[in-house]
């Protein structure tokens, strides 16, 4: 330990996100730590995939974790408590990352070796792979990496060769998924890629133990701006029948399937005929009209639950998201509606974040 002190308080949380939106990443992690009474300075670099936040508080940065719920982050993909950036020797690299662990005391039962979602990132792929059983045979013999260690993870986070960051996260508070990352493969038979907006939506806001019940064979649904069907085809891949509302045209084979009826309508003017279990909408618009039409449909409870994306300007995006999201749940508690919200910046989505209210009366 001659280079290192001996303990090391972490004094950093690290976010993963798109590259592109730090900025975002960062102004919203900042809003929530001003919330919670905690000192913090947000470092980013443009393009970089990450935001790091150095905690100015002399209270430990894993209490400052515990308390930011990662559920409430629209921007992040992951969420960890760090350690200061190591800069390596390319002759040596193994060295003060062991040396750095074991002056954390961490000990955890998983190691992820992760990079920012860039194509510098996945260049070092072959670097990583030959880092991997090396370094955890070292930490074994350590005792730092265990067979049980209560589901803490340590993540290194490589930004260059020669450049890593540990970070360790938690059960319960973080993405169980390599770099935050939900990637799935866009069906051959779907009408449009947009389809995996809507499967992610799914994946990332409905338990999988609860598909079955809530994405019934049977159920209603309505999806607003629906051509050329990629949406839709995901609600009849699920057995619903769907009010498919645009102007545009719808592909033919959906169309076929007898479960569509295809109204050459304003999406947001239509109303259904009937209280439908699912709203969906994908609809290139301003944010803050689609929320209002959105808003309407659940204060009316008009559907059960609705996931819907909202298209992002191209400055402030964070302050957008959050005028749309207080407005909304604001008047769905004046019009006494019992909801759950919650959005996120998916793997799938680019210029927008996903939204998911489900009603619960």
């Amino acid at each position: 330990m001659s280079r290192l002190a001996k303990h090391i308080t972490p004094d950093q949380l690290l976010f993963y996100c798109r590259p592109g939106f730090e900025h975002d990443a960062s102004a919203e992690v900042a809003a929530y730590v001003d919330q919670l009474g905690w000192q913090g300075n947000a470092e980013f670099t443009p393009q970089g995939g990450y935001v790091r936040l150095v905690v100015d508080d002399e209270r430990p940065a894993n209490e400052l974790h515990r308390e930011l719920d990662f559920k409430r982050l629209v921007f992040a993909r992951q969420s960890l408590v760090a350690l200061p950036p190591l800069k390596l020797s390319r002759d040596d690299r193994l060295s003060p990352i062991v040396e750095q662990i074991v002056a954390s005391g961490w000990s955890f039962d998983a190691i992820w070796h992760e990079t920012p979602d860039t194509n510098e990132g996945k260049a070092l792929a072959g670097l990583i792979k030959a880092l991997t059983r090396p370094l955890e045979s070292t930490l074994r013999k350590r005792d730092a990496l265990r067979r049980k260690a209560g589901g803490r993870r340590l993540h290194l986070f490589w930004t260059d060769g020669d450049r890593v960051q540990l970070g360790m996260s938690f059960p319960g508070n973080r993405s169980e998924l390599p770099g935050g990352i939900r990637r799935l493969r866009s069906p051959q038979a779907a009408p449009s890629r947009s389809t995996l907006k809507l499967e992610e939506a799914w994946h990332e806001f409905v338990p999988r133990d609860e598909w079955d019940a809530r994405l019934a064979e049977g159920m209603q649904a309505a999806d607003l701006g629906a051509a050329p069907g990629g949406w839709t085809w995901q609600l009849v891949q699920r057995g619903m029948h769907v009010f498919a509302i645009d102007n545009g045209p719808m592909e033919r084979s959906l169309m076929a399937s007898g479960m569509v009826d295809h109204l050459r309508e304003d999406g947001f003017v239509w109303e259904p005929p009937y209280r439908l279990d699912w709203l969906v909408c994908d609809i290139v618009d301003k944010p803050a009209r689609v929320t209002a039409m959105v808003q309407r449909w659940l204060t009316r409870r008009w559907c059960r639950e609705a996931v819907f994306n909202l298209k992002l300007p191209m400055r402030r995006r964070w302050e957008e998201v959050q005028r749309c999201l207080n407005g909304l749940e604001t008047a769905l508690l004046e019009a006494g509606v019992r909801s759950e919200l919650h959005c996120r910046h998916l793997y799938h989505d680019r210029e927008e974040v996903t939204v998911h209210v489900r009603l619960l009366d």
